[in-house]
């Protein structure tokens, strides 16, 4: 008796399991067919037709247009420096001052030592306008034969002797000179300027390499100037894309500093060999800087324009799956009845443009499932139901 009514009861909980997984979960009543599987709630998007923009996607750094290192021709003591990091300079602006003291006295010295050459040069044009009148009154004495032809001979000898004189007291003035202008060639050193013209862009000063008072020898740099309007932004390109490149294409870029935002660049050079070690080239973009908003050494991403395709079949970038290492997409496809089932189909895909990509395979209008694909296979009966998908998923 006992028995029985423990097969009694064990026959009743399996009927009530039974009619619980039967039962439709929306509690509408049970799912048609019985032994059917439940319907996986999920997101879907239309397959449209898009213009696709070609575009390759890198990764590199930004660079100064130019870099000038700012060093003394001389050595000494810096004794000024008229800007410091950060500073916007412009072509002729004063950069720094070395103690100028010993090439003063350089250059005095030298003045002095010009003007003693100069000085001895009228000496020897008033001695040979001396001898050369000597000469004058020998040559009349002696076609009078009152003077001897030694004597005119000894006349002519001092006319010779101060033009060598004179020619060489000369070259020593223009030996004085030149170290003249030498001193104060060394004395403009001591004031360190900015180089270029009118034409030429300010620049920042990048880097301090010394303080004032530092001893300095001469070429060591005092300071690193920078030339970031425009800026370059380089980037290493692999085989597999550098023959869709060339200069004059646009190029956006994105920085970290500067979230959400997007500058604008261009291909300015195509390097025409590949490194061995990692059979890459180097490309460079030119990048217009105006308010200075990027800096040298900042990493960016870069997308650069390589074609476009008009009106091609479109999917969001979400909707893509992979199954068994085939990319495709599950289309929801009516069974006439109102309910809805997922079918996957491979793909081929095409160049991305933000959150679409260009595929072969499914038609425009045709229904994608954009959120729920980790739930489904080939088959799979699916509802659209976005919010419920995205519970489950939190879930």
């Amino acid at each position: 008796m006992g028995r029985s009514i423990s097969w009694a009861l064990l026959a009743l909980l399996a009927a009530g399991t039974a009619a619980i997984w039967l039962w439709d979960d929306t509690g509408s009543g049970p799912i048609r067919g019985g032994g059917e599987a439940r319907a996986v709630p999920v997101a879907v998007a239309t397959v449209e037709r898009r213009d696709i923009v070609e575009r390759l996607r890198f990764s590199g750094s930004l660079i100064a247009a130019s870099r000038v290192d700012v060093a003394p021709r001389v050595g000494g003591r810096l004794d000024r420096l008229h800007v410091d990091i950060g500073d916007v300079v412009a072509p002729g602006d004063l950069l720094a001052e070395l103690d100028d003291q010993e090439f003063q006295l350089e250059r005095a010295q030298a003045q002095a030592e010009a003007a003693v050459a100069r000085a001895n040069v009228a000496e020897a044009e008033a001695s040979l306008t001396a001898v050369r009148r000597n000469l004058d009154r020998t040559r009349n004495l002696r076609e009078q034969r009152v003077a001897s032809q030694a004597d005119l001979d000894a006349a002519e000898t001092d006319v010779t002797a101060e033009e060598a004189r004179l020619e060489l007291v000369r070259s020593q003035v223009r030996q004085r000179e030149s170290a003249l202008r030498a001193t104060e060639v060394r004395l403009a050193y001591t004031r360190l300027y900015a180089a270029g013209s009118a034409e030429t862009a300010d620049r920042l000063v990048a880097q301090r390499h010394v303080d004032a008072g530092s001893i300095v020898q001469a070429n060591s740099p005092l300071l690193t100037l920078v030339d970031i309007n425009p800026l370059r932004a380089v980037v290493q390109v692999p085989e597999r894309d550098y023959g869709r490149l060339r200069p004059g294409q646009t190029v956006s870029l994105q920085a970290d500093a500067w979230p959400g935002e997007s500058f604008v660049g261009e291909v300015s050079r195509v390097a025409p060999v590949f490194r061995e070690a990692s059979r890459q080239a180097r490309v460079e973009i030119q990048v217009p800087n105006e308010e200075y908003r990027l800096r040298p050494g900042m990493f960016v991403r870069t997308e650069i324009r390589v074609g476009e395709r008009e009106q091609v079949s479109a999917v969001p970038l979400d909707s893509l799956a992979d199954r068994n290492d085939r990319p495709g997409v599950f289309v929801v496809e009516g069974n006439g009845d109102g309910t809805h089932v997922a079918r996957f189909q491979r793909v081929s895909l095409g160049p991305r443009d933000g959150d679409w990509i260009q595929v072969e395979g499914v038609e425009p209008g045709v229904s994608v499932v954009t959120l729920g694909q980790h739930l489904l296979t080939d088959g799979t009966p699916v509802r659209v139901s976005p919010e419920e998908v995205r519970q489950e998923i939190a879930r």
